[in-house]
């Protein structure tokens, strides 16, 4: 007899003698008895939190089981510390993983109800800001689709980075209360929960065995709350784990300050100590905003640590000669680097190893990543601030700092300045902890996270290093889940693949190198073509909403999201932007391809250069998309808020690819991966991952231009900006309107930091240096749009050539050439 879809959808857990009924009837019952609610009258938020519920049940078996798995195994384990993990939405990648889609759309049907309309009840996951974490969500897909022992460890942030609206065209920050309904996929477990030391002091006692100890005493102490959320595998019964931290106190108030009356005080503390986990990336520009941020960091580490040494002491005891080999610590940059010296803290003071033996342990099983090639975002923390905070870990530091400068001593003897250029601390009147290099010192393992750039931190950044430990170092570059940024988000493509090529793509990337003969198919390329159309009229949809703005859909749709930062070069995409305008304004508008913009990404709220930015985009916009004459021709949109879920629209719907930092500045991105696996072209330069890219597509399938890492050092020893707009009079023109105040007739003045720092021979970015070169790139983008049959076929080899660019490609390096881990199958 055949099983009907609810027979198949039941679970029974025999060790538990649970059983879990038909998917309707668990929905029904979480909608009746968890939410209290037996007529939701049609509102979507309750049907969303019961499927929630419904569905994260059918996970909750796969997950102690993979959990029980794991335990029982000898096989190393990996712990990934990262203070960002922007997941997006979980409901839609459950339902693929776990192959729910039609149980589930049944259950809603009952209810007159649909999955799209139900899944937008769910509010993005506010624990990342851009690629680092986007990358370390990705990153724990991948390790439960290749069933590998990996845990994320993170800070449950009760307000993500902030929702970002428009006001006259500036960047407002407002609350992201992503956790104000709660968070169903989440499980508390408070039986976890370890306390965390600050401030303080520290004393020289002499233990029982007469070996001299160090006590860390009079501390401030907090809690941290461990919660977990299950990290799905594809269709393979793995659920790995992200284990997320919530600050609280170790009292909830004064009782005597409360019954005197002090209301605000008996709190006080109770406030402080969930401070630290309730905003994502506090701004740093004041001191308290520095400490605020310091203690983030520590906190992750020092309540990741403790959980996993206890997990050790419950199995193992306190015999630790096999944790270094047994245990990796990947630091997702710089953030968590202070988990070299709390790990030999715990380990020394603890317990009770003595220094060799600590430092053997961490520097086995510490790992760190880079992820960026600005000095000025390799974090330093003030001495100060470290001995107020943490005087234990800073005395820890010093140590380790002294010891290896012996090392160097011995290597190099009499290089002084050698010895200061590695110094974990950097002197002056206010000396520094130079976390990176802290980090390097620390771990067995330093790669970079694209070819260029960790060639560049090789032979630049870290260049001192890299002569005495080249083995240490090596590269592994980005990747990104096509679960989630093909397959979920672009269903006309998926099907269409699933029917080209077969469904082996979504576990196997390379895969996609099948659809290679079908670039030559006409009748393929106009399928192709349909498919982008579809992706562009939702995309025309979204906009809409969004701003009011409609987008043409036989225009190209020319796209840059990202973070907004001055070496990503948004102002170099509003200056083409302008010469587009200016040229219809002209009327030099024969043959010119119509085109929508679309810009969209947060500045960091005290970053004023990228919040001018912001205002600069929106300025031009206003005037372009009111002006008659571009009314069929082109159009710019600034898209507020840019998130996860958002991007799950636009990058199907994107047909070029904006990728134009200055070269030598990008560690990697991600945006330019998922932008190519679903077809579209890019224009870039030779930075980041871009140059791998251009290697898979073809050159011939990519729009390069501007200078490359090299130009760029070259460049900036005789840079005159000033005589290359002199000499360009199309260049020329668009800093005549920008500087003649036209996008700013009401607010005069106001882009005069932007303009002075274009023309200022001492602009890093090089923005103006790349001006004509980029304009060329454009019109060579344009043209070719025009022939849709050449586009189509060049966009068919992009996503064709994307495989490399998966994320468990990246796992699987890393798993076999760092961590030494092998898949556990179910």
């Amino acid at each position: 007899m055949t099983k009907t879809l609810d027979q198949k959808s039941q679970v029974t857990d025999a060790s538990s003698e649970s059983i879990l009924g038909p998917l309707p009837h668990e929905l029904r019952r979480h909608l009746y008895y968890t939410l209290g609610h037996h007529r939701p009258n049609g509102d979507p938020t309750y049907y969303y939190r019961a499927l929630a519920y419904a569905v994260r049940d059918r996970i909750s078996d796969q997950w102690q089981k993979t959990q029980d798995r794991f335990a029982a195994s000898d096989s190393r384990r990996v712990h990934y510390l990262s203070l960002e993990f922007l997941l997006g939405r979980s409901l839609n990648n459950a339902v693929q993983n776990l192959e729910l889609e039609q149980p589930v759309r049944e259950a809603l049907q009952q209810y007159g109800c649909h999955l799209e309309a139900i899944a937008e009840e769910e509010l993005d996951a506010g624990l990342g800001n851009g690629g680092l974490g986007r990358l370390a969500a990705c990153f724990l897909d991948s390790c439960a689709n290749l069933q590998l022992p990996v845990t994320g460890y993170g800070i449950r942030y009760e307000f993500g980075m902030f929702h970002q609206h428009i006001e006259n065209g500036r960047q407002v920050e407002d609350p992201d209360h992503w956790l104000r309904d709660g968070n169903p996929w989440e499980i508390e477990r408070r039986e976890s929960t370890r306390t965390i030391k600050m401030y303080g002091h520290t004393q020289r006692v002499m233990d029982q065995d007469g070996a001299m100890r160090v006590r860390w005493v009079a501390t401030n102490d907090l809690l941290a709350v461990p919660f977990d959320m299950p990290i799905p595998g594809y269709k393979n019964q793995t659920i790995n784990t992200l284990r997320l931290w919530k600050a609280n106190t170790t009292d909830i108030f004064d009782l005597e300050e409360f019954n005197a009356g002090s209301y605000p005080e008996a709190v006080a503390a109770k406030n402080t100590a969930e401070q630290i986990s309730m905003v994502l990336y506090p701004n740093d520009a004041s001191e308290n905003g520095k400490e605020l941020r310091l203690k983030q960091q520590y906190f992750l580490v020092s309540a990741s640590l403790q959980d996993v040494l206890a997990q050790w002491v419950k199995k193992h005891g306190e015999d630790f000669t096999d944790f270094g080999k047994q245990n990796c610590f990947q630091l997702n940059d710089t953030h968590p680097a202070s988990a070299v010296p709390e790990l030999m803290r715990l380990l020394l003071d603890e317990h009770k190893l003595d220094w060799d033996t600590a430092w053997k342990i961490t520097s086995e099983c510490m790992a760190y990543t880079n992820h960026t090639l600005l000095p000025e975002a390799l974090e330093r923390w003030s001495v100060s601030l470290f001995n107020r905070l943490l005087p234990r870990l800073l005395e820890i530091i010093y140590e380790i700092n002294e010891r290896f400068l012996a090392q160097v001593d011995e290597l190099y003897p009499g290089d002084v300045e050698l010895r200061k250029r590695l110094s974990l601390i950097e002197e002056g009147s206010e000396p520094h902890i130079r976390m990176a290099y802290l980090s390097i010192v620390g771990s067995f393992s330093v790669n970079g996270v694209a070819h260029l750039h960790t060639e560049l931190l090789k032979s630049g950044l870290f260049a001192d290093f890299y002569k005495i430990w080249p083995k240490k170092f090596n590269n592994k570059t980005n990747g990104v889940t096509q679960r989630r940024w093909l397959s979920h988000c672009n269903p006309p493509l998926r099907d269409l693949l699933n029917e080209t090529i077969g469904k082996g793509w979504e576990s196997d990337l390379e895969r996609m190198t099948a659809l290679v003969p079908y670039a030559d198919d006409a009748e393929f390329r106009k399928r192709w073509g349909e498919v982008k159309l579809t992706n562009k009229r939702r995309l025309v949809e979204y906009v809409k909403k969004h701003t009011a703005i409609e987008f043409p859909e036989a225009a190209m749709f020319d796209v840059q999201v990202k973070r907004i930062h001055e070496y990503k070069r948004q102002l170099l995409n509003v200056l083409h932007v302008i010469h587009l305008y200016n040229r219809i304004r002209r009327g030099d508008t024969e043959g010119m391809v119509p085109r929508c913009v679309l810009i969209g990404g947060k500045a960091a709220p005290g970053y004023h250069v990228a919040k001018l930015i912001v205002k600069l985009i929106n300025n031009v916009a206003a005037v372009v998309n009111s002006e008659p004459k571009t009314q069929d021709l082109l159009k710019l949109v600034f898209f507020p808020n840019y998130r996860v879920s958002a991007m799950e629209v636009i990058c199907p719907g994107t047909e070029l690819s904006e990728q134009i930092s200055t070269a030598g500045k990008e560690a990697s991105g991600t945006g330019n991966m998922k932008f190519m696996m679903n077809g579209a072209l890019t224009i870039g330069t030779l930075d980041g991952a871009n140059i791998e890219i251009r290697e898979k597509a073809g050159a011939e399938n990519f729009f390069l231009f501007g200078l490359d890492a090299a130009g760029v050092v070259k460049t900036k020893q005789n840079y005159n900006p000033n005589a290359i707009i002199a000499a360009d009079a199309e260049i020329r023109q668009v800093m005549e309107l920008l500087e003649g105040g036209h996008f700013n007739k009401t607010e005069p003045g106001i882009f005069d930091l932007l303009t002075s720092g274009l023309r200022n021979p001492q602009d890093q970015w090089l923005t103006i240096a790349d001006f004509r070169s980029y304009i060329d790139a454009q019109q060579v983008a344009a043209d070719t749009y025009a022939d849709q049959d050449k586009w189509n076929r060049m966009s068919i080899l992009n996503a064709a050539n994307s495989g490399w660019f998966s994320s468990d490609r990246t796992i699987k390096q890393y798993a076999q050439e760092i961590w030494g881990v092998e898949p556990l199958d179910s």
